[in-house]
C-alpha cells in the first residue's frame, strides 16, 4: 500500500511539470482531432483555450486535470497539416441551398477540422435592387443575403458565393449538391476535370472527395424505365480508374424557411464513407458533425442510402394527392389516410426496386417526418392545391369544372403556369417525379399494386376528376 500511495504520487508529479502529458491524456478521452493551427499556450491558460478549439462533452475531465497546474510553462500541440482541413462547397443556391449555408457557415467557423471558408456555387443571373440590376454572386458576397430565393435570413460571411463550377470545387473534400438535378448533365464533367486533376497530385494525409446530395428526385433509365438513384447518377458521372467518388444523401423533414430561420427541425444522413484511409477518421460522423447543429438542425446517421433516398423522390409524389384533398376543403381525417396508404406505397416501391432496405428507415425523419411536412407544407402541395382550386374554379379549361374531365394537353398547361407563377424560378419536383413512377409501373405490370400513386397520376395528367382522389386512398 505504502508503494502504491508513492507510485500515485510520482504519476501526479510528473503530470503537474508535464503539460504535454496533461494533453495526451485530454486527447485519448475522445476520437475528435487536434485543433487545426499548432498552437502555443500558457500553462495556467491552457485548459480556457483547448476547451474552446475542441468541442466535446467529455472533455471538462481533461480540463479540470490542467486547470490543477501553476507552473508558468509553454508547449505547442501536434496537429495534421492544413491540408487535411475538411473543405466544404455547397454546388446550388438556391432556396434550400442558401438555407444550409447557414447552418454549414456556422459549422465550419467552429469545427477544429473544417476550413472556416465556404464556398458555394451560384448559377449566376442578374437581380434588381432599388432599380439596379446586379449580379447575384455579387449580392451575396456583399450583403450576405440571397435576396432572391431566400430573402430576409442571412448568410454567414465566411460563405462566399462563385460562379465558375470549377472554381468552387477547387480543392473541395466535401461537396454538397443541393439543385435540380437537370443542373447535374452540364455541371458534372467540369467537376469530374477537377477532381481528377487534384487526386492525381493529393498528399497521402487529405481528406480526398466525396459527396452529399439533397436533390429529392429520382432519375429513370431511358432504354428500361428502372429507377436511377440520383447520388448513383452523382457517382458515376465522378467516377474515374485513378478516385471512386462517393455519395450519401441527406434527406428529412426540412422546409427551407423554418431552417433559414432557426426552427427546430430533424434530418436524415445516409451514407456509407468509412474512415480516413490515412488518419482513420470517421468521414460519416465528420459529415454529420458539419451539417448538424444541436439547438436546430438534428442529423442522425443511417446507412440505407437508396430507402432514404426513395423516400425523399416518393414523398413528392404523395404532396400533389395532399393539394388536392386541400383544394377540395377536405379535413384532417382524409389527409391522415393520404398519409398512412402514401407511406405504404413507399414502402413497397422500394423493396420492389432496391435492395437492402431497413424497415427503420421509414421512421427516420426522411420517411414519415418527411412524408407530413411535405404534404403539409412545401411548394408540392401548395401548386397541387393551386392546380385543383383552378380547375374547380374553371380557371384551367373551360371544361375544368368540378367532376368533370380536362384534356392531358391542358394539364400540362396548367402546370406550367403554375410552376411560373407561384414559384418564382424554382422547379416542382413532384409533376416529373409521378409521370416517371408510373411509368416504371407500368411498364412492370405493378400499376394496380399502386392505386394511390395510379390516382394521382390520373388526376394530374390524364384530367380526371379532382374529388375522385379519395378512390385512390386504399391499400391492396
Amino acid at each position: 500500500p505504502k508503494t502504491h500511495r508513492h507510485k500515485k504520487r510520482r504519476r501526479a508529479a510528473k503530470r503537474q511539470t508535464n503539460p504535454t502529458a496533461n494533453v495526451a491524456r485530454f486527447q485519448k478521452l475522445s476520437w475528435m482531432p487536434q485543433c487545426r493551427d499548432t498552437k502555443v499556450y500558457n500553462e495556467t491558460s491552457c485548459a480556457s483555450k483547448t476547451s474552446s478549439l475542441l468541442d466535446h462533452r467529455n472533455y471538462h475531465h481533461a480540463a479540470s486535470a490542467i486547470a490543477t497546474t501553476t507552473r508558468t510553462r509553454t508547449y505547442s500541440t501536434t496537429v495534421p497539416h492544413s491540408t487535411a482541413l475538411e473543405k466544404v462547397c455547397i454546388v446550388g443556391s438556391g432556396n434550400f441551398g442558401s438555407a444550409m449555408a447557414t447552418i454549414i457557415g456556422k459549422n465550419a467557423s467552429t469545427l477544429p477540422f473544417v476550413d472556416p471558408t465556404v464556398k458555394m456555387w451560384v448559377h449566376e443571373e442578374d437581380v434588381t435592387i432599388n432599380n439596379k440590376t446586379r449580379k447575384l454572386t455579387q449580392v451575396i458576397n456583399e450583403q450576405h443575403e440571397n435576396v432572391k430565393y431566400l430573402p430576409g435570413h442571412n448568410i454567414p460571411e465566411n460563405v462566399v458565393a462563385i460562379p465558375d463550377i470549377q472554381e468552387a470545387v477547387q480543392d473541395s473534400t466535401l461537396l454538397i449538391f443541393v439543385l435540380p438535378h437537370a443542373f447535374l448533365p452540364n455541371i458534372l464533367p467540369s467537376i469530374k476535370q477537377v477532381i481528377e486533376e487534384r487526386s492525381s497530385s493529393a498528399s497521402d494525409g487529405h481528406f480526398g472527395c466525396r459527396g452529399v446530395s439533397f436533390i429529392k428526385g429520382m432519375d429513370f433509365c431511358a432504354n428500361t424505365n428502372m429507377p436511377v438513384r440520383v447520388s448513383q447518377t452523382i457517382e458515376k458521372g465522378l467516377h474515374n480508374n485513378q478516385f471512386a467518388f462517393s455519395c450519401g444523401v441527406m434527406m428529412g423533414a426540412n422546409v427551407a424557411v423554418e431552417v433559414a430561420a432557426g426552427q427546430l427541425c430533424e434530418s436524415t444522413l445516409a451514407s456509407r464513407f468509412g474512415t480516413h484511409a490515412t488518419h482513420g477518421y470517421d468521414l460519416d460522423e465528420y459529415t454529420r458533425r458539419i451539417l448538424h447543429l444541436d439547438e436546430t438542425f438534428r442529423v442522425s446517421h443511417i446507412r440505407d442510402v437508396a430507402g432514404a433516398e426513395a423516400c425523399g423522390a416518393l414523398k413528392n409524389v404523395f404532396a400533389l394527392g395532399s393539394g388536392f384533398i386541400d383544394g377540395l376543403g377536405l379535413g384532417g381525417n382524409t389527409k391522415a389516410s393520404l398519409l398512412r396508404v402514401g407511406l405504404h406505397e413507399m414502402s413497397r416501391f422500394c423493396r420492389l426496386y432496391f435492395d437492402g432496405i431497413e424497415d427503420s428507415t421509414f421512421m427516420e425523419s426522411c420517411g414519415v417526418a418527411d412524408l407530413i411536412t411535405t404534404c403539409y407544407g412545401g411548394r408540392n402541395r401548395r401548386c397541387a392545391e393551386a392546380f385543383a382550386r383552378s380547375r374547380i374554379d374553371g380557371g384551367g379549361a373551360s371544361n375544368g369544372a368540378i367532376g368533370e374531365n380536362m384534356s392531358p394537353e391542358d394539364c400540362t398547361d396548367l402546370w406550367e403556369t403554375i410552376e411560373r407563377d407561384l414559384l418564382g424560378g424554382q422547379k416542382l419536383q413532384g409533376t416529373g417525379t409521378t409521370l416517371e413512377v408510373y411509368a416504371t409501373l407500368k411498364a412492370e405490370g405493378e400499376l394496380d399494386n399502386f392505386p394511390l400513386i395510379k390516382n394521382i397520376h390520373s388526376i394530374a395528367f390524364q384530367g380526371e376528376p379532382i374529388e375522385s382522389i379519395v378512390d385512390g386512398i386504399k391499400i391492396v
